[in-house]
């Protein structure tokens, strides 16, 4: 049988509970390319145990995807991507990526860490995305 191709983390200071840590992962995942039509999720088992989190827990975050029609449980088998949200700007991705890496270099280097990298890039995109002039 096939390795499941996403591996899930849990980050206490998301504010997300971990079952929405769960589906945004595997959406964030489908949406970037990382998971594919066919590809199968870990088993709710092994996410549960890797996470230490209740299965119930893993269990309602599939129902959610599977809700979205994002994947299918085939009883005894897994529970599969049936549709991605990849789309044509997937090819833009590896540039940006870079501009990123960069840009996240030079933070460093400037002495800010995760957490105050996490919180100017959040203020910078909520700005920008409100349509405010963050030049």
């Amino acid at each position: 049988m096939e390795e499941p191709v996403i591996e899930f983390h849990l980050n206490s200071r998301s504010g997300l509970s971990p079952y929405q840590q769960l589906v945004q992962q595997v959406r964030h995942a489908l949406r970037l390319g990382l998971l594919k039509e066919g590809d199968r999720l870990p088993t709710v088992k092994d996410v549960a145990k890797q996470m230490a989190v209740n299965p119930n827990t893993v269990l309602k975050a599939y129902r959610e995807l599977e809700h979205d029609g994002l994947v299918a449980a085939r009883p005894g088998v897994g529970t599969f991507v049936t549709r991605t949200l990849a789309d044509g700007t997937l090819a833009a991705h590896g540039p940006l990526r870079k501009d990123l890496q960069r840009w996240l270099t030079k933070a460093r280097l400037a002495g800010l860490d995760d957490e105050s990298i996490e919180a100017l890039f959040m203020s910078t995109f909520r700005n920008a995305a409100g349509g405010e002039d963050v030049a």
